[in-house]
């Protein structure tokens, strides 16, 4: 009993330090992000001959959207002969005629616009990128998904960059065109919103390798070429082609101030298809890509951080792991004989995190508000968003394990159903969620666990671990209960 005993606390403490040395390294980051604030220059665009450029729109069955799309690609004020638009339509629903219709109609306005149909899915996203650019004729490819809405401006902001032959790739901030939809939605753009500010600047900062998000930015041909092509094989073919782009000695430039809105998932369903997908090939992309990083030439630190960028979504499984466990080591706290009140110095890296939310929203995504306005709206969504990550930790575990293990599965897509405003209504929408996975039963019961803990902590007059349970029973049971209410709106 000694022995199990002492296995649950050095798990339990292992996944603690885990967490916090990912805590840490997004201080550092941090820091990289005040240490070199760059001031990008955006000087009207006209050279004497403008580089063609391909815009790829790859798209499965969007219905909601599509239009919207096209409409506001055909918008871009760069020269008309000067780009292409192509319409990577793999869609087995209505959304196949929706494009049809739309692409004649530009077409019959003068523009270069078709919409390329495939005989089957192969390779997904990634395989439909692939097999385009064999009939593509730009020398730069932009890609948007379905949901995003770039400003008439992109190309003439993103393409001068690549005057600079290092430039591989130019990546642009994500904006929300439904942040206040619901709090669902608000939670998101609070987690993105850090990506796009003290992550991305500064890794750029620091020299470690970024990311191209799969969305909003532009790729050189060469690049993809040099760097091997889209590759099918994880489910997150732009970090997998970013890291191997980055290997082969090319920059990712990521621009700020250059904001491209999209459509943020406003069902629960849709936001787990989501995260299963980014996790699942996040884990795929660092079990295929880590023994080249640590080969390759790169310094050190570029390695390390490269390595904490490769694993970061294995810190669900340590929240999760370090969640479970503490109800047993609440349990066994007596007889471990083991001063609990040092395990507070891993807490202590929690405040690196408040200071990174922080800083990413109420500084940087939010600076045109009000101080007090955003200090209430942090101090509201900060816990909640706790919560929420915490109760998405088994979820995205599972997804997590699947990738390293090497399960494959079909890359599905996150439904978006064209939702602005509040007004917007989701019912009678395609796409949702048919049936309850046995995941969401197991949300339930964690959330009955940690209740539980709550009630034992309370009889004992123990309080140590009250606040992180009184989180994880709201995370787990709210996951559970936006899961099967969203299921109901079919």
């Amino acid at each position: 009993m000694t022995i199990l005993v002492y296995i649950i606390f050095t798990i339990y403490v292992l996944a603690l330090s885990y967490i916090a040395i990912f805590c840490l390294m997004q201080f550092h980051l941090l820091f990289k992000y005040y240490k070199h604030r760059k001031v990008v220059e955006q000087a009207q665009y006209s050279p004497k001959e403008y580089p063609f450029v391909t815009v790829q729109l790859p798209i499965f069955n969007e219905m909601y959207v599509v239009e919207r799309l096209i409409d506001n690609i055909t918008q871009f004020d760069y020269p008309k002969d000067r780009f292409e638009i192509r319409v990577l339509d793999d869609s087995t629903d209505e959304t196949v005629d929706i494009t049809a219709r739309k692409v004649a109609e530009y077409k019959a306005k003068g523009f270069d616009i078709v919409q390329v149909r495939r005989t089957d899915r192969k390779g997904y996203k990634a395989g439909a990128l692939k097999e385009d650019m064999k009939h593509a004729k730009g020398e730069f490819f932009a890609i948007f998904d379905a949901d995003f809405l770039p400003k008439k401006d992109f190309l003439k902001r993103t393409i001068p960059h690549f005057e600079n032959p290092e430039i591989g790739v130019v990546q642009t901030r994500w904006g929300h065109i439904n942040e206040d939809y619901s709090l669902i939605t608000r939670l998101q753009a609070f987690q993105l919103n850090v990506h796009f500010t003290v992550e991305q600047v500064g890794r750029e900062n620091g020299n470690y390798f970024l990311q191209f998000n799969g969305t909003g930015g532009v790729w050189r041909r060469q690049t993809i070429e040099d760097a091997g092509g889209w590759e099918a094989d994880t489910l997150t073919e732009d970090l997998d082609l970013s890291v191997r782009a980055q290997l082969k000695g090319y920059k990712i430039y990521y621009l700020e101030d250059t904001v491209s809105p999209a459509e943020l998932p406003a069902e629960m369903n849709g936001l787990k298809s989501q995260q299963h997908r980014w996790m699942k090939g996040g884990a795929e992309t660092a079990k295929k890509l880590l023994p080249k990083v640590w080969k390759s030439d790169i310094s050190f630190f570029k390695k390390f951080h490269a390595t904490l960028h490769l694993l970061s979504s294995s810190i669900f499984l340590c929240v999760f792991i370090v969640g479970v466990f503490s109800v047993p080591v609440l349990y066994l706290m007596d007889s471990i004989a083991f001063p609990m009140r040092y395990l507070a110095i891993f807490l202590t890296s929690m405040l690196s995190i408040v200071a990174v939310y922080y800083v990413g929203n109420v500084k940087s995504a939010w600076a045109e508000e009000s101080l007090g306005k955003n200090l209430l709206k942090f101090i509201v969504l900060f816990p909640v968003f706790l919560a929420l990550s915490m109760g998405l930790s088994l979820h995205n575990s599972i997804a997590v394990l699947q990738g390293y293990r090497g399960k494959k599965s079909a890359f599905i897509r996150t439904p978006k159903f064209n939702l602005k405003t509040i007004a917007d209504k989701m019912n009678n929408k395609n796409y949702l969620a048919k049936k309850i996975p046995f995941t969401t039963v197991l949300e339930g019961v964690l959330s009955a666990y940690f209740i539980g803990a709550i009630i034992y902590g309370v009889i004992m007059g123990t309080f140590s671990f009250m606040f992180f349970h009184f989180l994880l029973a709201i995370g787990f049971g709210s996951i559970c209960f936006y899961s099967i209410k969203h299921l109901s709106l079919r």
